[in-house]
């Protein structure tokens, strides 16, 4: 039988609706019981969905606020927690594994034995809970691809949200980190790696905040987030956030090892799964058919035709614009998609345009 403190924590864990839930299953124990000590793992199940204080905690664990603050503290420096000053009290809230704990495992970079240890049971956890549920169908998307602005053809309407230089702009702070996909496959297999740089997850404001004050993140001037973001490009990396207006976050992601892409590449249609709202336009003219282009989509959206020109499918198409990055005769240019609909304005309303289309579905 799973020791009961741990099973509390899986109960809590199971609450919530995302793909790596709490499961009943013995790779859940292990990896619980390396995250959390058994203090930690009872004050995880005790707390209330959202953000509390530690003087809402003294009631259900029976414990001095002095010491569950003490509690609370080392578990957001260890990445179990998020905690937020609120109107000059500090808060704490439990997120789920995947966005949050997991990768705040590895934000630092670190090559702990843990950190090796902890990239072994995350993997193996994942892929059990995979093997039981089965990778998501998308109904409605819940992250978007922000695409390469300057490759849009003149003419074309560019929204603030379409560009990643707007979101830099408006920023303050702005923290980047290690990427938590690539460097887990690199924890656990050394020549596991696509070769592209790690250090180049960012994020914005409150989520800067958090990852720079627990040592997380690095602050980083706009400047250089402009420049880690063009050295994505180049490499590229595909500029992954949530389906919102507003953002906290952008991943610079590749397919070798993205869980983002992972999930939209097993799609029927991933182009409809994830997606910038733009699509590339080729000059005929001005290609050579070298086909880098072809070699380099991430989504293997573009094939070489009969006329030696590359065609894209539009229903694997998600509009990153690396296709014209990459292209040295720049014959690529990206366009707006017709009646594409803008992405959510925040939390809220893509929660509730995620249950109108589970509704209408």
């Amino acid at each position: 039988m799973a020791d009961p403190i741990y099973k509390g924590l899986m109960e809590r864990f199971a609450q919530r609706g995302v793909r790596y839930p709490g499961m009943d299953i013995p790779e859940f124990y292990e990896l619980a019981r390396e995250l959390f000590t058994p203090e930690e793992a009872t004050v995880a199940a005790a707390m209330p969905k959202g953000f509390c204080t530690a003087e809402q905690l003294t009631e259900p664990l029976k414990k001095s606020k002095e010491e569950i603050e003490a509690t609370l503290q080392g578990m957001t420096m260890n990445g179990l927690l998020l905690s937020f000053r609120m109107e000059e009290t500090e808060t704490y809230s439990l997120p789920p594994f995947v966005p949050g704990i997991f990768e705040y495992q590895f934000m630092r970079g670190t090559r702990t034995e843990k950190d090796i240890r902890l990239a072994r049971l995350i993997s193996s956890y994942r892929k059990a809970v995979d093997a039981i549920n089965g990778i998501p169908k998308i109904s409605f998307p819940t992250t978007r691809v922000i695409t390469v602005d300057q490759m849009i053809e003149a003419g074309n309407k560019v929204h603030t949200y379409d560009q990643m230089s707007a979101y830099v702009e408006n920023a303050d702070p702005i923290s980047v980190c290690t990427c938590f996909c690539r460097h887990e496959a690199e924890l656990i297999d050394p020549e596991d790696t696509c070769g592209n740089r790690n250090d180049v997850c960012m994020q914005f404001g409150m989520g800067a905040r958090f990852a720079i004050d627990k040592g997380m993140g690095r602050e980083i001037s706009k400047k250089e987030a402009i420049e880690i973001l063009r050295e994505s490009e180049e490499a590229g990396l595909v500029h992954c956030s949530v389906n919102r207006q507003d953002l906290e976050f952008v991943c610079n992601c590749c397919a070798d090892h993205c869980v983002i892409l992972e999930v939209v590449l097993a799609q029927p249609k991933p182009g409809l799964a994830l997606n910038s709202g733009f699509e590339p336009k080729l000059d005929p003219e001005a290609c050579n058919a070298c086909e880098e282009c072809v070699d380099r989509c991430p989504t293997t959206a573009l094939a070489m035709s009969g006329d030696d020109f590359p065609q894209v499918d539009l229903d694997r198409c998600i509009g990153c614009g690396v296709c014209a990055t990459t292209c040295p005769t720049e014959a690529f240019v990206l366009i707006a998609k017709e009646g594409f609909p803008e992405p959510p304005a925040d939390q809220a309303a893509l929660k509730q345009a995620f249950k109108a289309s589970n509704a209408a579905s």
